[in-house]
């Protein structure tokens, strides 16, 4: 039976990727920070089949210890702070932990068992100001945030342990993926949730940032995969997993308040509080060496996605 560790277990990546290599026998464990940890009893309930390992991505000494006990043929480094406004007020901590963090569990892979295959969540943000449409994995970085930034400090360093200690180590530079799974705090939950309590009475209104701006969405469900298949080829390597098509916040908006037979307009405030310090405004991937040689394609579309959410946000506030 093949083993896999998977940091950041409690976000939707760490659930959708457990439930896909438990589909595939492997023997999955679940890197969590103390026994404070909040989701770590959901965690429990919902996905008995994980074995949760205590670990800290700010403490290498738990990370050594965490890969010995486990033994884990493949080690999944989703853990990170992902919410992109939270890192402008915690710049030194994301670093820390979506950087650096990067750096100790590599380390770690390199003292316990140099087999070990390791896969590196990287991001779009790291494009940021994008230097050309669409992006591929030969685009130039340019990250607008301190979370890019991070990522691509992390995306880096897995390319130099790659090449400097012949340690299969992968980057996949995923582009926007959401879920019913998805946080609160990010902006697609925000908007299926609050339709869903305005739909039943519960708030009035919804109060988002800049409309304007573009991203490639998938489904989480479907990105897990890739992950997965990264670290079943035969050489390591990088790769772009998008959909290749973009929408802008106000069509998310449109979709999801139509879906539920309201218009947007209606209810949507633009607060200049939620704009960031320095916009991404256009992320859009090509995936075609995805496609390619790990024969990855996704499965639910934009409209699926969007109202998936919007039905699930609807059952959970009812």
């Amino acid at each position: 039976m093949r083993t896999a560790l998977i940091t950041g277990i409690t976000g939707q990546d760490g659930q959708y990727l457990a439930e896909h290599l438990n589909s595939l026998n492997y023997k999955v464990y679940g890197l969590v920070r103390g026994q404070n940890n909040p989701k770590i009893e959901k965690i429990k309930q919902n996905f008995p089949f994980i074995d949760l390992i205590e670990g800290d991505l700010l403490d290498q000494s738990s990370l050594v210890a965490a890969l010995e006990v486990t033994q884990p043929h493949e080690v999944y480094n989703l853990g990170a702070i992902s919410f992109v406004a939270l890192s402008w007020n915690q710049p030194v901590n994301v670093g820390e932990i979506t950087g650096l963090g990067v750096v100790r569990l590599l380390e770690a892979i390199k003292l316990v068992n140099k087999k070990i295959k390791f896969y590196q969540a990287s991001s779009s943000e790291m494009f940021g100001k994008v230097r050309e449409v669409p992006q591929t994995e030969e685009t130039p970085f340019h990250p607008r945030s301190p979370y890019g930034s991070a990522k691509a400090y992390g995306h880096y360093m897995t390319v130099n342990y790659r090449e400097s200690y012949e340690m299969f180590a992968c980057n996949g530079i995923l582009f926007n993926h959401e879920s019913p799974r998805r946080g609160l705090e990010f902006v697609t939950r925000k908007i299926t949730n609050t339709i869903a309590k305005i739909k039943l009475g519960k708030v009035n209104d919804l109060s988002l940032g800049n409309l304007e701006a573009k991203r490639d969405w998938g489904y989480a469900g479907d990105y897990v995969k890739a992950m997965h298949l990264m670290l079943q080829e035969d050489k390591p390597d990088d790769y772009v997993i998008a959909t290749g098509k973009t929408h802008s916040v106000k069509e998310f908006c449109e979709l999801a308040f139509g879906h539920v037979g309201l218009d947007y307009k209606d209810y949507v405030k633009v607060d200049p509080r939620f704009f960031r310090p320095a916009e991404v405004d256009l992320l859009v991937g090509d995936s075609s060496k995805a496609k390619k040689k790990l024969g990855w394609t996704p499965s639910v579309t934009f409209e699926e996605l969007v109202k998936m959410m919007v039905d699930a946000d609807l059952a959970l506030e009812a």
